[in-house]
C-alpha cells in the first residue's frame, strides 16, 4: 500500500551539490522543501575515518551498492551491452553529500566559448569545421549571464584560488587566497613560463584558510593530509554541501531531508508534475510526495533514468536524431605524461586541488585553422599527496611484482612526477542514455544503458594535449617522459574520471533541448533537471563549479516560477542543429 503524503511546496531529488543550493535557497525564502536521498545521513563526524588507501580508493567504500543498482555499458548500439560489476570510469556518489563529499575540489568556470561553442566556432573556422555526426549546440546562455551565479557559488564554497592570466573574466576575486606552493609546483611554474605559457594557481575546493562563508557557514583551513578524493574530509576543510548548503537549508527550520529514500517515479499528466513515488529503502514501504514543483538534482545519469522511467519528456533515438532525454552523453579525455626524474621530490604533503594549471591549450586560447579539432583541455600539475598505491609509479616494461617492481617502486617513489590534461569532450550522435531492456535493479526497474565510445575527434585531442604535457615535463628535466596511450575502443573498468555530462540538456529550442536556461524542463513545467546532466557538452575543465552557477540560477527559476507560473524562457524554434 502506498502512503500519499501532505503537499509540499518543492521536492528535490538527491542531495549533493545541486539538490544542497536548490534545497537551501528556497528553504531560506520560506518555501516548504522536502529533500529525497536514497543513502544515509552524513556529516563531518561520519568520515573520523582510517587514512586507508585499499578501502576507499580502490575498493571505493563512499560509493554506490553495485549489487543494488547499477549500469548497463556497451561501445555502440549494435553491441549487447552488459552490467558494470565494478566501479571504476564511473564513480557513483550515494548519501547526504552525493558525489561531493569524496571530490578534490577543483572549482572551475567554464570558458565563454564553451557556452557559445557553435556559434564561435562556425563565425571563425566555418560551418564544416564541426563534422556532422557531432550534435554540438550553443547552451542558450552566456557566460555574462552566467557569471554572477559563479561568484555566488564560489562564495558559498570559500574557493581559494587566483586569476588565469587568459580568463575567463570575474568581477570579483576568489574569496581566499591560493593554496600553499611547493617545489615541485614551482619547477613545473617555471617550466611553464620558459615555453611561453601562462601558469596559475588552480581554484580549489580544499581552503586556505578559516572562512565563513555569506550564509554563516564556516569552513576550516586544509591541513594538507592528502586525503581528498575518494575520501570526505574529517576537517571540514574541503568544500563540500555538507558543511556549507545543507547546514544552511536545515537550520531555516523548512527543510526536511529524508535519507534512505529512494525516488522510482515522477506522478504526471504529462505536462505537469504532480509529486514523486519513492520507497523507504530501510523498510520497504512506499510513499507519494506531492509538491508544486519536482526538482532532479541526481547524479548525471539518474536524471535521465528518471525521466526515462516515468515517461517524461521525449526518449533521444540514434538513429532519426529526434527526441532530447538521453542525448549528448559525455566523458572526459584525460591525457597524460609522466617523468622520471635524478633529483628527488618529497610530494607527501598534499590536497585533492594543490595545483598550478595552464590553460594556453583550453578552448579557442589557440588557433586551430590548421588543426583536425576544435576546443582542447586545460593542463595540470597536482600534488596529492603520494599514496604509496595509487601514485606509486614505475617506467614502462617493468614488471608488476617481485624484485625490479620493488628496486624501481623505491627509486621513483620520490622521482617521477605526472601531468594530466582534462581534454574536452564533444557530443557524437550515438554516445546517449537510455534504458536497458534486460537488466533491472533490486525494485525491478530497468538498469540505465549507456552506449559510449572514443570519437576521432577524442583521438586526436588527447595526442595533442599528451605532446604538450611532455613538452612541459621534459622543461622541468626529467631524464625519461613516458606518454599516456588512448585506447582504441572506451572501457569502463580504468579509472579515469569522473566528469560525465549530458543527457538532460540545456538549450534555447525544445526540440534539440530539454531544458530552457533556468533548467526548467520544455515539455514539464514544474518539472526542474539540476547538474551536470544538463551540460550539451564537456569543456576542458571539472563540472562542480559550473554546476553550482546553474543551480544558484535555477532556484531563482524556480522562484519565479512559483510566483507566475508558465515557461520561463520563450523558445528558439529557428535555432536547429546545422
Amino acid at each position: 500500500m502506498v502512503t500519499k503524503l501532505d503537499k509540499v511546496d518543492v521536492v528535490v531529488v538527491g542531495i549533493g551539490w545541486a539538490g544542497g543550493i536548490i534545497s537551501a535557497e528556497l528553504a531560506k525564502q520560506g518555501l516548504k522543501v522536502v529533500g529525497l536521498e536514497r543513502g544515509k545521513y552524513k556529516t563531518t563526524e561520519d568520515y573520523q575515518m582510517v587514512h586507508d588507501e585499499y578501502r576507499y580508493a580502490v575498493r571505493y567504500e563512499l560509493m554506490q551498492d553495485l549489487s543494488k543498482e547499477t549500469i548497463t555499458f556497451r561501445n555502440n548500439p549494435d553491441e549487447q551491452a552488459l552490467p558494470m560489476r565494478q566501479l571504476g570510469a564511473f564513480l557513483l556518489g550515494t548519501g547526504v553529500g552525493g558525489a561531493s563529499t569524496h571530490w578534490n575540489g577543483d572549482t572551475w568556470r567554464f570558458l565563454p566559448y564553451d557556452f557559445e561553442l557553435k556559434t564561435m566556432t562556425e563565425k571563425k573556422y566555418g560551418k564544416n569545421k564541426i563534422p556532422n555526426e557531432y550534435t554540438i549546440q550553443d547552451w542558450g546562455i552566456t557566460y555574462d549571464e552566467l557569471e554572477p551565479y559563479y561568484d555566488k557559488f564560489e562564495k558559498t564554497a570559500g574557493t581559494s584560488g587566483e586569476e588565469s592570466p587568459l580568463g575567463p573574466p570575474r568581477k570579483n576575486p576568489y574569496p581566499n587566497p591560493p593554496m600553499k606552493t611547493t617545489p615541485m609546483l614551482e619547477l613545473f611554474t617555471k617550466s611553464a613560463k620558459n615555453l611561453g605559457l601562462h601558469p596559475f594557481r588552480l581554484p580549489s575546493g580544499n581552503l586556505s584558510q578559516t572562512y565563513t562563508n555569506p550564509d554563516g557557514q564556516t569552513l576550516n583551513q586544509c591541513q594538507y593530509c592528502g586525503f581528498c578524493e575518494k575520501f570526505g574530509c574529517e576537517y571540514g576543510a574541503k568544500s563540500t554541501p555538507v558543511v556549507t548548503v545543507i547546514p544552511t537549508a536545515e537550520k531555516t527550520g523548512n527543510f526536511d531531508l529524508r535519507p534512505y529514500s529512494n525516488v522510482t517515479g515522477i506522478i504526471h499528466d504529462g505536462k505537469k508534475a504532480a509529486g514523486v513515488r519513492y520507497v523507504d529503502v530501510q523498510t520497504g514501504e512506499e510513499f507519494e510526495q506531492a509538491a508544486d514543483v519536482v526538482v532532479l538534482t541526481s547524479y548525471t545519469m539518474n536524471n535521465s533514468k528518471l525521466l526515462l522511467l516515468s515517461e517524461l519528456g521525449r526518449p533521444y533515438d540514434p538513429k532519426t536524431g529526434d527526441g532530447v532525454t538521453g542525448k549528448n552523453y559525455c566523458y572526459h579525455i584525460t591525457a597524460k605524461a609522466t617523468g622520471f626524474f635524478k633529483d628527488k621530490y618529497n610530494a607527501s604533503m598534499g590536497a585533492g586541488a594543490l595545483g598550478v594549471t595552464v590553460d594556453d591549450y583550453n578552448g579557442d586560447f589557440f588557433d586551430h585553422t590548421d588543426l583536425d579539432f576544435i576546443h582542447g583541455g586545460s593542463i595540470s600539475i597536482k600534488q596529492l599527496g603520494k599514496r604509496p598505491i595509487l601514485e606509486n609509479a614505475v617506467p614502462k616494461g617493468t614488471k608488476v611484482w617481485g624484485k625490479e617492481f620493488k628496486q624501481q617502486s623505491i627509486k621513483y617513489y620520490n622521482r617521477s612526477i605526472a601531468a594530466w590534461a582534462q581534454g574536452t569532450s564533444l557530443p557524437h550522435r550515438n554516445n546517449y542514455i537510455s534504458l536497458d531492456p534486460t537488466y533491472k535493479d533490486a525494485y525491478g526497474l530497468p538498469l540505465t544503458r549507456l552506449t559510449y565510445d572514443f570519437t576521432e575527434h577524442d583521438a586526436k585531442i588527447f595526442h595533442f594535449l599528451t605532446d604538450r604535457i611532455a613538452e612541459i615535463i621534459e622543461e622541468m628535466g626529467a631524464e625519461l617522459v613516458e606518454k599516456g596511450e588512448i585506447s582504441e575502443h572506451f572501457d569502463i573498468v580504468p579509472g579515469w574520471n569522473d566528469h560525465i555530462t549530458g543527457g538532460v540538456i540545456l538549450g534555447d529550442n525544445p526540440e534539440t533541448s530539454a531544458l530552457n536556461n533556468y533548467l526548467q524542463m520544455w515539455d514539464a513545467e514544474n518539472v526542474f533537471v539540476i547538474g551536470a546532466s544538463a551540460f550539451p557538452h564537456n569543456g576542458g575543465y571539472n563540472p562542480t563549479g559550473t554546476v553550482g552557477a546553474l543551480a544558484y540560477r535555477a532556484a531563482e527559476g524556480i522562484q519565479k516560477y512559483l510566483e507566475k507560473g508558465g515557461q520561463l524562457v520563450k523558445a528558439n524554434l529557428k535555432n536547429k542543429l546545422a
